[in-house]
């Protein structure tokens, strides 16, 4: 069931309860009026005892439906809690956008746009009659298209950044990691105080390393350490068998920092798909069939790029007359 049909059978099913109740009221109101208005023995009146018959039938008959209707709430009731994964989803997604604006004033986005797309993955996507799969298709496609439509509008060095975090972000709501693992990612060893911690046992271990490391093994993790690509090396004292994908990045995080981007895009195609792991390429078609006379679409050019060709190849293909304008 989908939500736009469960609004609707809501809707309907208040109606109808409503209705029902106005009819018992109105036959109340008509029986109290004939019993005070009855002159004589109330057995001899014909039409008092074809009002009780309406009102009885009636009562038995409303009673039915609101019997029905609390099992019908109690089935819309699941079918909304079945869907709470969707609108968890979309929460996720569109405060982590907002959250991009602290990494450039640039990145602002409204949510009325946003919530085109989160329309989009329920109207759009590929239907199921199994509401488990269906929910699936649903997430999948809103995410898709929430990373897609968020990386257009990235500078390129933050492009990486923003699937890190959509990542982590919907993998600490699912439970995957936990708070302080996430939290131990964004800050490390960074938010400590040298002073505050034992000394470290070896000169060639940086500090900052220091901080998020123990000391045991030293030979092993300083061999590994001084690889060229250590996350590409398998980690000492078993570590390799026993950590999955994320705990490897926390490990890469603390001993080699530089190495982090590297051991994130194994993360990222591990937790979210592989095609999260590669460029998102701008379909100038596609951003064409998502717009509207009242949402331009601009184009922010960085040095060496010209989207001229791909513009004048669109507007072709359209029948649209171009208009450069140079400022």
């Amino acid at each position: 069931m989908e939500k736009s049909d469960l609004e609707a059978e809501r809707v309907a099913l208040f109606e109808s309860v409503m209705q029902n109740q106005r009819r018992m009221k109105e036959l109340e109101t008509n029986l109290l009026s004939r019993l005070n208005s009855t002159q004589g023995s109330l057995v001899d009146d014909e039409e008092l005892i074809n009002v009780l018959q309406v009102t009885k039938t009636t009562a038995e008959e409303v009673t039915q439906k609101l019997t029905v209707s609390v099992t019908t709430e109690k089935k819309i009731n699941i079918a909304r809690e079945e869907f709470r994964a969707v609108a968890a989803r979309g929460s996720i997604l569109y405060f982590l956008i907002v959250e991009m604006s602290n990494v450039n004033v640039m990145y602002q986005n409204s949510l009325k746009q946003f919530l085109i797309l989160f329309d989009n993955s329920i109207t759009k996507s590929e239907k199921s009659n199994i509401t488990s799969d269906r929910i699936n298709i649903i997430l999948k496609y809103l995410t898709h298209e929430v990373w897609i439509f968020t990386q257009r509008s990235l500078y390129e060095r933050h492009k990486a950044l923003f699937t890190l975090m959509m990542a982590m972000k919907i993998d600490l709501h699912e439970g995957t990691i936990k708070h302080e693992e996430f939290m131990a990612f964004i800050k490390g060893g960074a938010s400590l105080d040298l002073n505050a911690v034992t000394p470290k046992p070896f000169k060639w271990v940086l500090d900052i390393t220091w901080l998020n490391l123990i000391e045991t093994n030293e030979k092993e993790w300083r061999m590994w350490y001084e690889k060229e690509k250590p996350e590409e090396e398998d980690i000492p004292c078993g570590y390799q068998k026993s950590l999955d994908v994320f705990r490897k990045l926390l490990l890469i995080r603390s001993w080699s920092p530089d190495r982090t981007l590297s051991q994130a895009r194994k993360y990222i195609m591990d937790s979210l798909g592989p095609e999260y792991g590669e460029p998102c390429i701008l379909d100038l078609e596609v951003t064409w069939s998502e717009s509207e006379p009242r949402s331009p679409l601009i184009c922010i050019l960085s040095i060496g790029s010209d989207p001229s060709p791909q513009i004048s190849a669109l507007a072709k293909s359209k029948d649209i007359r171009k208009i450069i304008q140079n400022n």
